[in-house]
């Protein structure tokens, strides 16, 4: 594992879950007791016209997208969440050890952002 391999890993197994399964809850909420205020959604989500519900699948993933980049941008050091000035080390343990957001490597933000 690298961290080209990484963000490949997180668009599709975590970016790509989400939206579907947004998307996927919004048509057909999951379970016996569903929510009211899902119930709602959902009903009102499958009145859209196509067009309509293009739009708001859009939505969903501009959304899941923009907070996958600012996790990534935090783990790099790009975005500061406190005030003591630390650095995050994610690192992939397997037969070795690799650090995925080594400061010298591509930033795992940038690479979310790289052409599918």
């Amino acid at each position: 594992m690298n961290s080209e391999k990484f963000v490949e890993a997180i668009k599709h197994h975590v970016r790509d879950a989400a939206i579907a399964d947004t998307i996927a809850n919004l048509k057909a909420p999951p379970g016996r007791r569903v929510p009211l205020q899902e119930r709602i959604r959902s009903e009102w989500y499958n009145t859209l016209q196509t067009e309509e519900a293009k739009h708001v699948n859009d939505v969903i993933a501009i959304a899941v997208h923009e907070a996958l980049f600012g996790l990534l941008a935090a783990l790099d050091g790009a975005r500061t969440i406190d005030d003591e000035g630390g650095r995050f080390k994610l690192t992939y343990v397997a037969d070795e050890s690799v650090v995925l957001n080594a400061p010298q490597a591509a930033s795992l933000h940038e690479l979310l952002n790289a052409v599918d």
